[in-house]
C-alpha cells in the first residue's frame, strides 16, 4: 500500500519537472492523463477502512392492554341496602303499653316524657335506619323524626321515649307519631296501623280542673266454662284520671241496684282498677244483664256523679 502511493507520487513530480523544464504542456498531455487516470484509479482500488453508521432498528409499536381487575361499582338499581325492605311485610306494630294518659294536665311550658312499648309484630327486623317520625298534630317541641333507638327482632319490644314541652296556652292538644321504614313507608299500630299519641291538656289555672278522663272494663266469668250451680260475672273498671283528684263512685247494675263504693283519692295522674261481682244462680234466665261505673267528683258540698258506658254480659251455661 505505501510502496504504491510513493510510485504515484513520484510519477506527479517528475510529471510537474518535466513540464516546467520545457515549457509545452501540448506533448507531454497523454502522459498526463495515463497518470491522473491510474491515480484516480489507485484511489478507487483502495480499500474503505472507515467505520459505517450502524443500521437503526425499525420500531414497531405494541398496543398496551390493561386487565380488568377493578369490579365496576354496582349500579343504583341493582345495589342492596337496608333500605330495599317490603314495607307491607314489614310495616307492622302493636303498641303495647304507654305512660303519660290522656287528658293529664301540665303548666305552660312543662317539660314531660312519654314512652310508648311498640312490639315489632312483623317479619322483619327493624334496625336504627328505622325512624320515628311526627304524623300529625302539634309536636310539642319534638323534632320532626327521630331514629329508632335500637334493633328490634320480630315479636321484640322497643320503648320510645319522647321528651316533649307543654305549649304556652292553655288549651287541649293532641301529638300524632309514627314508625318509618328505611324507604319512608309510615306505618301505625294494630290492625288498622293507626298512629301513636301523646294527648295532654295545658292549664296555667292555680287549681286546674282535675278530673276522670277515661273508664275502661274488663268482664271475667267464674268458672270460665261449665254449667255450675252458680256463676260469679265480675266486671273490673280501670279509671284514669288526669291530675292529683278525689272522687267518689258506685256500680250501677240492670237489676236496678246500686252498690255504693268508697271515696279514692289520687295524688297523681294515673289509673286505678276497680270491680264489681255478679253473682247469678242455675235458675237465673239467660238475658243480657250490664253494669255500668259513675264517679262523682265534689263542688264543695256535694258530688257530681257522672255515668260512664255500659259493659254486657250474658249468663250462658256453656260459657
Amino acid at each position: 500500500m505505501k510502496s504504491t502511493k510513493y510510485l504515484i507520487f513520484s510519477l506527479l513530480v517528475i510529471t510537474s519537472m518535466l513540464i516546467t523544464a520545457c515549457g509545452a504542456p501540448s506533448a507531454q498531455d497523454p502522459f498526463i492523463q495515463t497518470a491522473v487516470a491510474l491515480t484516480v484509479a489507485a484511489k478507487n482500488a483502495e480499500p474503505n477502512t472507515s467505520t459505517p453508521a450502524p443500521e437503526l432498528p425499525v420500531v414497531t409499536q405494541t398496543p398496551v392492554q390493561f386487565s380488568p381487575t377493578l369490579t365496576p361499582p354496582a349500579s343504583a338499581a341493582t345495589a342492596t341496602s337496608p333500605g330495599n325492605v317490603n314495607s307491607n311485610v314489614c310495616a307492622k306494630a302493636s303498641l303495647v303499653s304507654e305512660t303519660i294518659l290522656d287528658g293529664m294536665i301540665f303548666k305552660p311550658n312543662a317539660q314531660f316524657t312519654k314512652t310508648w312499648e311498640i312490639k315489632n309484630t312483623s317479619t322483619c327486623t327493624w334496625d336504627t335506619s328505622y325512624k320515628i317520625v311526627h304524623w300529625d298534630g302539634d309536636s310539642l317541641g319534638g323534632a320532626t323524626y327521630y331514629n329508632l333507638p335500637q334493633v328490634v327482632p320480630p315479636g321484640g319490644t322497643v320503648p320510645i321515649s319522647l321528651l316533649f314541652t307543654a305549649p304556652l296556652n292553655d288549651g287541649e292538644y293532641k301529638s300524632k307519631w309514627a314508625l318509618q321504614t328505611p324507604d319512608q313507608t309510615n306505618f301505625g299500630v294494630g290492625d288498622y296501623s293507626v298512629p301513636f299519641y301523646a294527648k295532654i291538656v295545658v292549664s296555667s289555672a292555680d287549681k286546674p280542673g282535675y278530673a276522670v278522663t277515661s273508664v275502661t272494663y274488663e268482664m271475667v266469668r267464674e268458672p270460665a266454662t261449665g254449667c255450675p250451680a252458680n256463676i260469679t260475672y265480675t266486671a273490673y273498671a280501670t279509671v284514669t284520671t288526669n291530675g292529683p283528684l278525689t272522687f267518689s263512685y258506685y256500680w250501677a247494675q240492670s237489676d236496678g241496684h246500686n252498690i255504693k263504693g268508697e271515696v279514692i283519692k289520687m295524688d297523681a295522674a294515673g289509673s286505678i282498677t276497680l270491680s264489681n261481682p255478679w253473682k247469678l244462680s242455675l235458675a237465673t234466665n239467660a238475658v243480657t244483664r250490664w253494669m255500668a261505673l259513675a264517679t262523682g267528683i265534689s263542688d264543695g258540698e256535694n258530688y257530681q256523679y257522672k255515668e260512664w258506658s255500659h259493659v254486657e254480659f250474658t249468663k250462658l251455661c256453656g260459657g
